[in-house]
């Protein structure tokens, strides 16, 4: 009978072999699924006089060929792959966008100004000024749809957001559902339930390519789920779920809520969703698509805020000037800066709002902006204000708002703050865009695209040598300064005895390549050194009554008697002056942008150049992860994937078994028949 019994074991166990390895064929294909085997043991033996006798064989457990850390490890790379995947999907259109030489910013650019040359090389022609009208509006055009663009990427953004947190949300609940019946499986049998075990870690790799999250096993057999730092998104049997709601700060912007089992529902900050389609989205918005917004704003702002300042310093073909009815001073239109209240603000507390900072001239050359090209918040906690510059954390503080306008003028920013009557409250905070959407709103004033004689082509002064000089000095077409006085015009200026008079009361400033000297000029009959090359700017002490801010440079050798006149630039003289389209047409290639450091072409290459590194930073890092997580998918691979020749020696393998046993149950029963014929 022992032979019977024995035999009987090994047949069971050869067929458990059987099962099992036809398991493993069969899901070869099986995604998330890990190779199985029997752990066989030697039953307890019967002790005899003879010594201990075997009593075969048993199957204890069906065990799974899996590793937790080669897990984790896949699961690791490949939540990192599918967020540089993302960005690099998202990056890309950005930067064949900006780059692309035809439809990007550089050839309106270039079309613009050669038009403002056109106007000052022709100032009298009518055509020539609605060509440059015309080169204006297809640059603002350009502006226009570049904005549109990134604004349609950002709704896609919000859209993609929405999706991959409803997948979020309902693996979350197969994860919680698969935890309870592992449970219950367990308790029942007090084995392990591979297939179901397999089926939760692929929810779990699939959940990593969306968002990277990290498990706990708890003592029944349970996982854990927790994104960020530690928020719970399935514990046990129980699934909270992610929801896209409007941000606090900015309602137009979707992010990351975390909704509990109560109906809570947590703002996440960004920082905390890292990895998976999910974090790609969150950090291509926060590092590339919020900058590039910016950034476009600031060569947007930058033109319309300089070009306006030259523009408004000249006459136009009408004769009129700054403080005439009918001047058009703002070539370019611009809105003033979106500021949003944080939607958790006191309902009683002041509106903030903020204004553009009139560009300051560079060097007495050009006009330029401090604008940074990133966002702001503005905090208040009760007793102090901060302003936050969000691209670095740089930051100002003070105790009311002019107290952060008098740090921002010793740091400028190139916009300023005010509020409305009020108390603010604490915890108060408002975001700040000095040039979100400045790309979006420039435009060409309306009045100078209906009628082209307003483009202020020419100086409001004109200066002369008188034409029975002895000497041969020469001066140089005037330019004015931003509060300009042309009162006390026509001035008449005579060298006698290398002296200069005829000045108007005020100060004098004389520069050389030296330096610069200031003089106190009483009057008319002041003298004031004359100095070949030299740049004379005077401001008067009353503009109402005299001539002020005005400069000129002189240059050659004057005779005793020889007189200068600086006259208003009005009559047939005026009609063909083309000396503010000059200083217009300069700006092109001046220092405008970025604190004086860039040109308008500079700035936007710099945001092409940046988007352009970043976005081949992201494309290879995205292969070297890729190859780690190939790597890391070959070594679970080696240890939890199905061999088809190792499986089909273990067919043969368990066959041979299953034929041995049987042949013992054969022998068994032959001397069995013996017994009983006996």
């Amino acid at each position: 009978m022992s032979i019977y019994s024995i035999g009987l074991t090994g047949l069971n166990a050869a067929q458990s072999g059987l099962v099992t390895t036809s398991h493993n064929i069969s899901n070869a294909n099986t995604p998330g699924y890990s190779r199985q085997r029997i752990v066989q043991g030697s039953n307890t033996p019967v002790m005899t006089g003879a010594g201990a006798l075997g009593q075969g064989t048993h199957v204890s457990t069906v065990e799974r060929m899996y590793s937790q850390f080669l897990t984790n490890q896949v699961n690791r790379a490949q939540s990192s792959v599918s967020e540089l995947e993302t960005y690099y999907a998202q990056i890309s259109q950005i930067d064949n966008m900006l780059a692309d030489p035809s439809s990007g910013l550089s050839p309106a650019l270039q079309e613009f100004f050669t038009g403002v040359q056109q106007v000052s090389s022709n100032p009298a022609s009518v055509p020539s000024r609605q060509a440059m009208v015309s080169a204006a509006e297809s640059m603002v055009a350009r502006f226009h749809g570049l904005e549109n663009r990134l604004d349609e990427l950002a709704q896609s953004v919000n859209g993609q957001i929405n999706s991959t947190l409803a997948q979020v949300n309902s693996y979350a609940e197969q994860i919680a559902e698969l935890n309870q019946r592992i449970v219950l499986a367990q308790g029942a049998y007090n084995q392990p339930p591979n297939d179901l075990l397999d089926q939760r870690e692929q929810l779990i790799t699939d959940l990593n390519k969306l968002v990277k999250v990290t498990t706990t096993q708890d003592s029944n057999g349970a996982y854990n789920v927790f994104v960020g730092s530690g928020q719970q998104l399935v514990v046990g049997s129980i699934a909270n779920s992610f929801v896209a709601t409007p941000s606090s700060a900015d309602s137009t912007r979707v992010v990351v809520g975390l909704r509990t089992v109560g109906g809570n529902v947590q703002e996440l900050p960004e920082s905390l969703l890292t990895g998976g389609q999910l974090g790609g989205l969150l950090a291509f918005r926060a590092e590339s698509l919020d900058p590039a917004f910016n950034k476009l704003g600031v060569v947007a702002a930058s033109m319309a805020l300089t070009f306006n300042a030259q523009h408004g310093l000249g006459q136009d073909l009408l004769g009129n000037i700054e403080g005439d009815a009918n001047f058009v001073a703002d070539f370019f239109t611009l809105l003033e800066p979106r500021v949003v209240g944080n939607s958790n603000n006191d309902p009683a507390s002041p509106a903030v709002s903020a204004t553009l900072t009139s560009p300051p001239p560079h060097n007495g050359t050009n006009f330029y902006t401090d604008l940074k090209g990133s966002d702001y918040t503005l905090a208040y906690d009760g007793a102090s204000f901060r302003l936050t510059r969000l691209s670095d954390n740089v930051s100002w503080t003070g105790a009311d708002i002019t107290a952060i306008n008098t740090a921002l003028a010793g740091d400028p920013q190139g916009f300023s703050l005010s509020a409305t009557a009020g108390a603010f409250a604490a915890g108060d905070s408002y975001l700040i865009q000095p040039t979100r959407e400045a790309s979006r709103n420039i435009g060409v004033d309306s009045r100078v695209s209906s009628d082209p004689r307003l483009i202020a082509a020419a100086a409001p002064i004109r200066t002369s040598a008188t034409i029975n000089n002895a000497g041969d000095a020469k001066i140089s077409n005037p330019s004015v300064g931003l509060n300009y006085s042309v009162n006390g015009l026509p001035l008449t200026l005579t060298f006698s005895g290398g002296d200069l008079s005829g000045f108007p009361a005020g100060t004098l400033t004389v520069t050389t390549g030296s330096g610069s000297t200031n003089y106190a000029v009483a009057g008319p009959a002041t003298t004031i050194p004359y100095v070949s090359g030299a740049r004379y700017s005077f401001s008067a002490a009353v503009p109402a009554t005299d001539p002020s801010e005005v400069a000129f440079d002189m240059l050659g050798t004057p005779a005793d008697g020889d007189t200068f006149a600086i006259n208003r630039n009005n009559g047939g003289l005026g009609v063909s002056d083309n000396s503010n389209a000059l200083l217009l047409g300069r700006l092109q290639t001046q220092s405008t942008s970025l604190g004086g450091t860039a040109s308008y072409q500079a700035s936007y290459a710099q945001l092409v150049g940046d988007n352009g590194n970043k976005t081949r930073e992201i494309q290879v890092t995205g292969k070297a992860q890729e190859a780690l997580l190939n790597q890391s998918m070959a070594a679970r691979e080696s240890l939890s994937g199905v061999n088809m020749d190792e499986e089909a020696a273990n067919l043969i393998r368990y066959q041979q078994a299953y034929q041995a046993s049987a042949k013992a149950l054969e022998i068994g029963g032959r001397l069995l028949d013996i017994i009983l014929a006996i």
